[in-house]
Parts: C-alpha cells; sequence; structure tokens
C-alpha cells in the first residue's frame, strides 16, 4: 500500500496552504495552529480530541473545522492508516474576508458529515492541486467560505434585493467593457460595486454564469479577436491584454475559441 504526501502551496496566496495523505499511519500529539484549519477524512477511521463533549471518532466523509490557537489532535486508529486533507487559512485573512460579508467569527472545533460539504471541499482542494491560475483558485477559496458560513452557521453575505444586487453589478460590467484592456482584481471589483469579495462572485454567477474573473477573459479574448483581424501582432495583444507572456495569451485564447491566435488570424 502506497504512502504519500503532499503540500500546495503558492506565494501568490501566502495566505492558504493544502496537504494531502494517502494511507498515512503518522499520529499527531495534541497541537494548536496559528492559521484556520479545515480537515477532511477519506478513508480510515480516526479519533479526533478537542471537540465539545471529548474524543469523537471520525470516519470517511467527515470535516473538521478547527479555529485558530485551539488544541487538536487527530489519529488513525491503533495498527491502521488513514488518508485525510488539510487546508489551512491565514487567521487575519480570513477574519478580513468574513468582516466584507459581515459574517460572524468561529470560535470552536465544527465537525459536520453532510456530504454535499466534503465533496464541495475536495472538489476545492483538487481545484488547487491543479493548473488552474491563481484567479481562479482565490475564488474556489472565497466561494467555499462563503456557502459555507451562509448554509452551516445561518450568515450569508450582506441581505441585498436582486434588483439592488444587479444595479451594483451593472455598474461594474459596465466599467469593463468600456475599459476592455487588462484584468482588475477581485478587490478592485468588490470595492467598486460596494460589495464583498464573496457577494460579487455569487452575483456575477447567479447573472450571468461566470465568475467575474472567467467574464474579464472573455472580455479579453473579444478584444483579442478584434485586434487579430486588424493584423495585431500576438506579442503586442498579449501585453496590452495584461497576459503574463505570449504563451499563456495563446493558451487561454485556444481554450476560449478553440484554435490558436495565429490561426485565427490567418
Amino acid at each position: 500500500m502506497d504512502t504519500k504526501t503532499e503540500f500546495w502551496r503558492d506565494q501568490a496566496m501566502p495566505y492558504v496552504e493544502s496537504r494531502r495523505a494517502c494511507h498515512s499511519r503518522a499520529c499527531y500529539k495534541p497541537h494548536s495552529h496559528p492559521t484556520f484549519s479545515i480537515g477532511a477524512v477519506d478513508l480510515g477511521t480516526s479519533n479526533f480530541i478537542g471537540a465539545v463533549g471529548g474524543p469523537v471518532l471520525i470516519r470517511p466523509g467527515t470535516l473538521v473545522f478547527v479555529p485558530s490557537a485551539c488544541v487538536h489532535s487527530c489519529n488513525p486508529l491503533p495498527d491502521t492508516a488513514w488518508s485525510y486533507q488539510m487546508l489551512h487559512l491565514d487567521a487575519g485573512w480570513l477574519d478580513a474576508l468574513k468582516l466584507e460579508s459581515c459574517a460572524g467569527k468561529q470560535e470552536r472545533v465544527v465537525l459536520t458529515s453532510d456530504i454535499s460539504t466534503y465533496l464541495r471541499f475536495c472538489q476545492l482542494n483538487s481545484f488547487l492541486f491543479s493548473g488552474a491560475s491563481v484567479d481562479e483558485k482565490e475564488t474556489a477559496l472565497i466561494e467555499f467560505i462563503g456557502d459555507y458560513d451562509s448554509s452551516r452557521q445561518g450568515m450569508i453575505a450582506l441581505p441585498m434585493t436582486p434588483a439592488f444586487a444587479s444595479r451594483r453589478l451593472k455598474t461594474v460590467m459596465d466599467s469593463l467593457q468600456h475599459d476592455r484592456v487588462g484584468m482588475q482584481s477581485l478587490v478592485e471589483l468588490a470595492r467598486m460595486a460596494g460589495m464583498s469579495r464573496y457577494q460579487l462572485i455569487r452575483a456575477f454567477r447567479t447573472s450571468i454564469g461566470m465568475t467575474p474573473h472567467a467574464y474579464q477573459l472573455n472580455l479579453c479574448i473579444n478584444q483579442a479577436r478584434d485586434w487579430l483581424r486588424q493584423g495585431a501582432e500576438l506579442a503586442d495583444i498579449a501585453y496590452r491584454l495584461g497576459f503574463a507572456d505570449q504563451s499563456h495569451f495563446q493558451r487561454v485564447f485556444k481554450a476560449h475559441a478553440g484554435v490558436t491566435p495565429g490561426l485565427y488570424r490567418s
């Protein structure tokens, strides 16, 4: 039976770290983290210490949400192995994110066996380990945190009527369509809309079926099509649209158009 442990980190997202452990027999003494931690049990049964009411046996499909500085331990049963995932979020970053949405701070350990939440977490973690862009990963992370708050704790980003959300979203979309050059960060767009980042993501998904990042990429590629038809050079287009390099632009263009920019221009 193969034992494997891997970590994901990205300097562009210093507020998050992820670990995946497969068929591990490692045991941990009671400890705490300066981070907010989310753990998921994938295989095997483990004994969790740190929850209200004493030790708890947790089985595959269980998620554990552990606040920073909370002493806990989680270990496989004697002479057995287990597989698990662990996500660590910078406590300051998480508090600031929740403050945007007026969500409360979690003060104690929460365990859930809700299968949809577990599967959503697995999807998020796989996405973090993938080759997706930083913007896409940040969006997925913020959505997961926001959806967990609203479904599990009865909290949701500032209530707003659909009409109110639509007016604010239109302001952002009009600005993006007018400028048509480069990408703006989620923070900048949320500030422009007067929403939290989570609110903005959900508003975009509900209204047009895209995240803010995907919507901007689509605008960029549509602009690129215009410039390509006018005979513009690929390197110049990539620079003007804010892509990291020409290779990055070509990959994104092909993903949207099904052909390379060069073939499209010819």
